[in-house]
């Protein structure tokens, strides 16, 4: 299929690659001149604008969104609006907040332009093994992309599938993001134990080695873990700070506004959050409070 690329990012350009190797057409733009000629290198037809992309399309067009979330893509859709034609697709393959999605796809649908929402999960390691997205909007436009989406995906019949209308796809990657927050904290809380028994001299890369297999805990986030110990497990160098893009905050407010209640989720951002306070005033507090009650020693910088 012929389609659009907009956004040339870790994501975008590694996805227009995938998609050249499978036989479809893309054009490409990105406000970086050097992403846009190193796709052009692979394969894609290069375009200086959204409207210059719009113009090297076949009808019904079909453009990809893969910018960031927020007014990134707010601004690029409401370009395409006013670009694209009754009956054209234009796909958000972002990390957008479903309810802007919704948003989006409403104001679309008033000049008959259809949305499609795909949740994205695979990161850098996608171009290789395949996408898992999580698609909502209109059945039967979706079954009209399915070969656009068979082709990003790890084969045909796995790792994509259509879950609603639209927004549902970004709600459902939103969940995904928020599970994944727990499980690396997990991982991250267990290692640590097993780290400070120094008196056995654990190696992590060893142990994360014998879980990978036949474990009920082995998935790929193990495996990711496992050759980040492999080149070292100190760790010296980097800063004990976690960002987090946005999904987990959502995925917290959301369980909130059902009355769900994902205290391991909630307990996983709010570490993340407590990863960028290097001078924490919550800590201070607590080292003097158990002097105040308990006479226990107060711990100061220089011990």
């Amino acid at each position: 299929m012929k389609l659009g690329m907009v956004g040339l990012g870790k994501m975008g350009a590694n996805m227009t690659k995938r998609l050249l190797e499978h036989g479809h057409e893309l054009v490409v733009t990105d406000l970086s001149a050097d992403a846009i000629k190193e796709a052009e290198g692979a394969g894609a037809t290069g375009a200086s604008s959204l409207e210059d992309l719009v113009s090297k399309l076949d009808s019904p067009k079909i453009v990809w969104v893969m910018v960031p979330s927020g007014n990134p893509t707010t601004s690029t859709l409401n370009q395409l609006g006013d670009l694209l034609d009754e009956g054209d697709i234009v796909i958000d393959g972002g990390n957008s907040n479903y309810k802007l999605t919704m948003q989006h796809a409403e104001a679309l649908a008033e000049n008959g332009i259809h949305m499609i929402d795909v949740g994205t999960s695979g990161g850098v390691w996608g171009l290789k093994e395949g996408y898992s997205m999580m698609i909502g909007g209109e059945k039967d436009k979706v079954d009209y992309i399915s070969p656009i989406l068979e082709s990003l995906a790890p084969a045909k019949d796995k790792g994509w599938g259509y879950v609603g209308p639209n927004g549902a796809g970004h709600f459902v990657k939103m969940v995904h993001n928020g599970i994944e927050y727990g499980m690396m904290q997990a991982y991250a809380e267990g290692f640590s134990i097993m780290k400070a028994k120094t008196e056995f001299d654990l190696d992590m890369a060893e142990i994360s080695r014998i879980w990978q297999d036949g474990s009920v805990v082995r998935s790929w986030l193990l495996d990711l873990m496992h050759d980040a110990f492999e080149q070292d497990q100190e760790f010296e160098d980097l800063a004990a700070y976690v960002s987090d893009s946005g999904e987990g905050r959502w995925t917290v407010f959301e369980a909130i506004d059902l009355d769900v209640s994902a205290p391991v989720i909630t307990t996983a951002l709010l570490r993340r959050l407590r990863s960028r306070e290097g001078e924490n005033y919550t800590d201070k507090l607590l080292n003097m409070t158990r002097n105040q009650f308990g006479g226990h020693a107060i711990k100061k910088k220089e011990d």
